[in-house]
């Protein structure tokens, strides 16, 4: 399906993963999309950098091999709950790849598929158009995939009084931290949130943390003085943030809604990413989710299916995935419950495979 006037050549806000994702799909259908970003260079989004086989399943749908991009292959999972620790094999090779990588290569993918770049801040969405910056955008058919960022007009609902909130360091590598992490994906689990550490391409280390507010709140709302104070309560943690340089940039990100899922939305308005399921990033199926929603969402509109069925349609796939994460979450943030993971999964290491497998999306 082409449409053909500007006025109808679909418009896809965000130039992240979901978003050129469904770029990918409806170029090559056709469609002329119009990729619209407030970024003309690739930045490095606060997570991500964790690819399950999953995600790589489906990039290769897309013609892109995440081994050529350098990404580094991981096998296994590592959990740490005060001092029990536990270690299980993933179900299949995953990977560690920096945003900036992956997001430019989805880039250059989207660009060379015949979709089109356009620079613009968005200050609002309504039925059928995008008011922009720099100019007001119309089409019949809207991709929201603005990822943890809301736009005015089409904002996800607020959690309670004690939101998730994100933070991501990037650690310089070394060989020590090479020694420590080569091969594995760690989850630190806290009371009150936990974090994600995993090897780039380039041997650094992201480590993403998911913490409530009012853990963030007790560091005086600081998060140099929350990592600190992470540092000196969980040993294990305190030895991989050792030796990094003081001062090193810390980016956040407030009320992060984890387990919402769109189940419906205006016509002509298609939800991808986190716009339209947010999965505790505990569980690593961010990204794939992310692009796993484009497709759909391109298949669907060079179908014919409306914005609607195409919502309702992703939500049943997204349900079980971001369920199955959000009961392991909130296990996770409690120090008992991050004990019966961790011990759960040291002496039946085949829970954390069905954990892992239940936590993908189909």
């Amino acid at each position: 399906m082409c449409r053909e006037a500007a006025l109808t050549a679909p418009l896809i806000l965000g130039a992240g993963p979901a978003g050129c994702a469904a770029a990918i799909v409806l170029a090559r259908g056709g469609a002329e999309p119009v990729l619209i970003d407030r970024d003309e260079r690739v930045g490095d989004a606060l997570c991500g950098g964790f690819m399950s086989w999953r995600t790589a399943e489906s990039l290769r749908g897309l013609g892109i091999d995440l081994p050529a991009l350098g990404a580094h292959r991981v096998g296994r999972l590592r959990l740490f709950a005060g001092e029990r620790q536990a270690e299980a094999r993933l179900p299949a090779t995953a990977f560690g790849l920096s945003r900036h990588a992956f997001d430019t290569a989805l880039r250059q993918m989207a660009l060379a598929s015949g979709a089109r770049l356009k620079i613009d801040r968005a200050r609002g969405v309504a039925p059928g158009r995008i008011e922009g910056a720099r100019r007001e955008w119309r089409s019949d058919a809207i991709f929201l995939a603005t990822g943890k960022h809301d736009v005015r007009g089409e904002s996800r609902p607020r959690q309670g009084d004690d939101p998730a909130l994100g933070l991501r360091i990037r650690l310089p590598g070394g060989k020590r931290l090479h020694d420590l992490l080569a091969g594995a994906i760690e989850l630190h689990f806290f009371d009150g949130g936990y974090a994600g550490i995993v090897l780039q391409e380039d041997g650094s280390a992201n480590v993403c943390l998911a913490v409530r507010k009012s853990l963030l709140a007790g560091a005086g709302g600081d998060p140099r003085t929350l990592l600190d104070r992470l540092a000196a309560d969980y040993p294990a943690f305190a030895e991989r943030m050792a030796g990094a340089p003081a001062g090193l940039p810390i980016d956040t990100i407030g009320s992060v809604p984890y387990g919402w899922i769109a189940t419906e939305t205006q016509p002509g308005l298609y939800r991808l990413g986190d716009q339209a399921a947010v999965i505790p990033s505990l569980a690593g199926e961010g990204m794939s989710i992310a692009i796993a929603s484009g497709i759909a969402a391109g298949e669907a509109y060079l179908s014919g299916r409306s914005a609607p069925q195409f919502q309702r349609g992703f939500a049943r796939r997204s349900r079980r995935p971001v369920g199955a994460a959000s009961l392991v979450w909130h296990l996770a943030e409690n120090p008992t419950g991050a004990l019966a993971l961790a011990t759960m999964a040291k002496l039946l290491p085949a829970s954390a495979g069905l954990a892992m497998r239940l936590s993908r999306i189909d």
